[in-house]
């Protein structure tokens, strides 16, 4: 199993940039998390197939509506834990 670890950048926070994201990996069936960072990110950590992986890695560069996505950094890595579902984590 693949998983991909983001890094989003922009006006991300305060702008259901989570909500978004949880609701696109959902409907591609990926497991994994997003979360706001103390910088203003949002981390984004998602497993699944990497053909649909790639397909969300577009997702995120979009953004829900009030979202200004700057930047996206992906690091690929093979899973190291399987995750059940996908979540929005609060920190």
């Amino acid at each position: 199993m693949l998983e991909i670890q983001c890094l989003i950048n922009g006006k991300v926070q305060g702008v259901a940039y989570r909500t978004y994201v949880q609701d696109s990996a959902t409907a591609l069936n990926l497991t994994g998390y997003a979360r706001n960072l103390p910088d203003g990110t949002v981390e984004v950590v998602a497993q699944g197939d990497p053909t649909i992986l790639k397909e969300f890695v577009e997702h995120l560069h979009e953004g829900s509506l009030l979202a200004v996505v700057e930047g996206v950094a992906v690091e690929w890595h093979t899973a190291k834990k399987e995750l059940d579902d996908f979540s929005i984590k609060h920190t």
